[in-house]
């Protein structure tokens, strides 16, 4: 297990979290925002404070890594890059729709069979979205999907899929398969990140600080991501 500062910004809620040996152990959010360029550093500075104040070192900085909003993850990215130059730290990538499906599997009960749809909202009725199994395997990559009445129907005519996010409370009318479920009030937060961070430590799976990116909503073209991270 490691200490880790944990950023998310992807969306307009602001959050910074530490975990210290797999438990949460500070928390800061804004989930009115967005504000990132007010409260990101703000909430880093107090992280910061606490990890020295209980003498926690820290391994590594987690941050997510989109698709969302461009200036949210441009701030988010640009704070958590400085501080492992400054600090000499490790960078973990964690994608934004993975951290959203960590409160669902956490905290819902859910069938054995059932899929995670985690949404963010984009304009009209398109939604940046992913499929995953219950382990966090990808059914499907990340798209950006317009979203009608026989969406996912592959999925949906064989099992249960969960959408959640803040881009799913449009998709209600349109996804009435019996196997559509909803699922309210999921915002991805930094105290969210840390079973995800974990992971890549374990994993080894760190980003190269000097070149790493988030990936931008406007990676998309014709509904087809340049790149994924």
């Amino acid at each position: 297990m490691s200490c880790i500062l944990h950023i998310e910004t992807s969306t307009s809620a602001c959050s910074v979290a530490i975990s210290n040996e797999g438990e949460n152990v500070f928390e800061k959010k804004d989930l009115i925002g967005p504000s990132h360029n007010v409260s990101l550093g703000v909430f880093v500075d107090e992280a910061l404070s606490f990890a020295d104040s209980h003498a926690l070192p820290l391994d590594a900085v987690a941050v997510s890594c989109g698709p969302g909003s461009y200036t949210g993850l441009r701030i988010g990215v640009s704070m958590a890059k400085g501080i492992c130059y400054g600090q000499d730290l490790k960078l973990i990538g964690i994608p934004t729709l993975k951290v959203m499906c960590v409160p669902v599997l956490l905290y819902q009960e859910l069938p054995d069979d059932a899929l995670l749809c985690p949404m963010i909202d984009a304009r009209r009725m398109e939604v940046y979205a992913a499929i995953y199994d219950r382990s966090l395997n990808t059914v499907r990559e990340i798209g950006a999907d317009i979203v009608d009445e026989n969406s996912y129907s592959e999925y949906l005519d064989k099992q249960p899929v969960y959408f959640f996010g803040n881009g799913a409370a449009k998709c209600k009318e349109k996804l009435t398969h019996p196997n559509a479920h909803f699922i309210d009030n999921i915002t991805p937060l930094a105290s969210m990140m840390f079973p995800l961070a974990e992971k890549a430590i374990a994993d080894n799976d760190f980003k190269d600080v000097a070149y790493f990116e988030p990936f931008y909503l406007k990676e998309f073209i014709a509904g087809t991501p340049k790149k994924l991270l």
